[in-house]
């Protein structure tokens, strides 16, 4: 599979250092990438908002002018699938990093085996991303990205699949259970939720990007947050 990585660092030895690195993974799993380089994150949001398309973007947070952090969210305001890494020197933006849906952060000097780990999960989660599910409604078929799916709850004999927009079916929720993946967590018997997508757990709701509050069955919180650490 062709994979386009961006590494963004000011300093061009640890660029050259990480790159070197991404080049042997892909190597030795078969993979074809293409690998761009800038030194700001001026520079890389410039070539982004030019049509210039990263996959995955291994990210420095202490550069001149604009810092790693304010860079991926801006990023994420228009992508929430690019995978980003934070290849940083300093743990103190670890907790902003779970604003911006950050993969990984690896701290300097990065570790091969370690990157490549983290470069084997991200191209996981890349290929997860172009999964589709395929709905029939009012007569017609439509194919739903699977990662913009946040939750899908039954009423009756009617599920509704909630992503960008929301699509209601004649379908039993069980159905879905072998569609989805180990994204997706089964809360109870009338809800499907999208770990990636919450934000707080609470006893009575969980809160999923945007904003959304989904009720939960008396216990459920405990067992979303388990499934949440496995997931780590």
């Amino acid at each position: 599979m062709n994979y386009k990585i961006v590494i963004c660092d000011d300093c061009p030895a640890d660029s050259s250092y990480v790159s070197a690195f991404v080049k042997e993974w892909a190597e030795l799993n078969g993979h074809e990438i293409e690998m761009t380089l800038f030194d700001s994150a001026e520079k890389f949001l410039s070539f982004y908002e030019e049509g210039g398309r990263s996959d995955l973007l291994l990210l420095d947070i202490e550069m001149p002018g604009m810092d790693g952090v304010t860079l991926a969210r801006k990023l994420r305001k228009y992508n929430e699938t690019m995978q980003i890494v934070f290849v940083t020197g300093y743990s103190d933006y670890i907790s902003e990093g779970y604003d911006v849906s950050a993969l990984h952060y690896l701290m300097k000097p990065v570790k091969k085996e370690k990157l490549q780990e983290v470069l084997s999960r991200a191209a996981d989660r890349i290929q997860k991303n172009e999964r589709m599910l395929t709905l029939e409604v009012s007569g017609e078929l439509v194919r739903v990205p699977v990662h913009e799916i946040s939750y899908l709850d039954v009423s009756q004999n009617y599920v509704t699949v909630h992503a960008k927009k929301e699509y209601t079916v004649k379908r039993a929720l069980a159905e879905f259970d072998k569609e989805l993946d180990e994204r997706f967590f089964r809360a109870g018997r009338a809800c499907i939720i999208n770990l990636t997508m919450v934000q707080r757990v609470t006893k009575t709701e969980v809160y999923l990007t945007g904003g959304i509050a989904v009720p939960l069955p008396r216990g459920m919180d405990k067992q979303i947050s388990r499934a949440i650490i496995e997931r780590i």
